[in-house]
């Protein structure tokens, strides 16, 4: 099995969005910020602060994505609610395979 930071961020980022687990991460990564166990310990000048202030990071842009999203939607339907028209202007993902 490999391991690599770009894998546990996606696995962070697929269970912070699934609203089943969600307040239970952000409250777990808010514990290990505040614990003084860590995977490198605070009082180590530097890399100490690193994990956490890199944690930090992505539970901060992870969370605003998740309430602009959210704001997103509620303000998409409150727009939509007096329209019987089909909305337009929706992104579709598609993903392309060549045929020879």
């Amino acid at each position: 099995m490999s391991f690599s930071i770009q894998s546990l961020y996606t696995w962070y980022r697929n269970v912070l969005r699934n609203p089943k687990y969600r307040w239970w991460v952000i409250i777990g990564t808010i514990a290990y910020l505040i614990s003084p166990i860590d995977i490198a310990p605070d009082f180590i000048p530097v890399v100490g602060q690193i994990d956490d202030l890199l944690l930090l990071t992505l539970l901060v842009s992870e969370v605003s994505g998740l309430v602009i999203d959210g704001w997103k939607t509620r303000q998409g339907h409150v727009e939509t609610s007096g329209n019987d028209s089909p909305d337009t202007d929706n992104t579709v993902d598609v993903d392309a395979v060549s045929v020879k």
